[in-house]
């Protein structure tokens, strides 16, 4: 239920630990791709969505990229498969973000490295993405108090646009993680007994 103190707290954020290796190539890869052009950045971000999209629905391409133990030459064969996912024809940018990452073993990084390009591009834009976790799809009335209560945060405020998204995690257990822009406020049940584990261990 959302009540009057988490609502307060979504207008006082905590500040958000991003990963700093998927920022380290999600910001060399937004950089090459607008010094091309605006245009170039558009065509990346749509190839890096395909991926995403693809790694979710694609069992053995999901695991081809989260498998740590293969060889330099075994990620290298199963690259064009990835290619294949973002379209027909792939930027010269997208391959070399992962030959990069294929060369230094982070091809495990992924996921967060198209991520944070997508909210370079966001930021870019004017627009601020919103992204509500919570164990279960929220109820429509839910997420409506949740985007007014969003909207008024000075974060929303100096966008152009707010685009807000809810992601099912059951691991949560119950409650919401809210993600804006470098923020994050955690109101989920999984946290507090995280804490609580945390206190427990400390009286032992």
């Amino acid at each position: 239920m959302l009540t009057q103190r988490s609502v307060a707290l979504l207008r006082t954020p905590l500040s958000r630990n991003a990963s700093s290796i998927a920022q380290k190539y999600s910001k060399a890869t937004y950089q090459a791709a607008l010094a091309k052009s605006p245009a170039t950045l558009t065509k990346v971000h749509g190839e890096l969505t395909a991926i995403s999209s693809a790694l979710k629905s694609n069992a053995e391409l999901a695991s081809f990229v989260a498998n740590p133990t293969l060889s330099n030459a075994d990620r290298l064969a199963g690259l064009p498969a990835v290619y294949k996912a973002a379209g027909a024809t792939v930027t010269d940018i997208t391959k070399n973000l992962f030959q990069v990452l294929s060369e230094n073993g982070r091809l495990g990084e992924t996921e967060g490295v198209i991520e944070d390009f997508g909210s370079l591009v966001s930021k870019y834009k004017g627009e601020l993405e919103v992204t509500l976790t919570s164990a279960s799809p929220l109820p429509k009335d839910v997420q409506t108090k949740l985007e007014a209560a969003l909207k008024q945060s000075q974060t929303a405020q100096q966008a152009k646009s707010v685009k807000v998204t809810n992601k099912v995690n059951p691991n949560v257990l119950g409650g919401l993680v809210v993600d804006f822009g470098d923020k994050t406020i955690d109101l989920s049940v999984q946290s507090r007994v995280t804490k609580l584990n945390a206190l427990l261990q400390e009286s032992v």
